[in-house]
């Protein structure tokens, strides 16, 4: 039970996280070249939603919010 709770807390979580429509997937280093046609092509609005795109590993999911969090503090600089 209590690993479910934490499972849907990092969905939620997912979810909240938007993505920028116009953001550029093939000038993010680590993603594998299907995921960034994958995200190219779909234009996931969150986080959730290109976790669930078929082709899209849970590792380049983790590439994605590396990449997000660093843009985010270079922004605050």
């Amino acid at each position: 039970m209590h690993k479910q709770l934490i499972q849907i807390a990092r969905f939620k979580k997912l979810e909240t996280k938007r993505l920028d429509e116009n953001l550029d997937y093939f000038g993010i280093d680590g993603l594998r070249l299907e995921s960034k046609q994958k995200l190219t092509e779909i234009k996931p609005i969150s986080m959730g939603q290109a976790s669930r795109i078929s082709g899209v590993s849970p590792a380049d999911i983790n590439v994605l919010m590396i990449f997000l969090e660093k843009q985010r503090r270079e922004a605050k600089v």
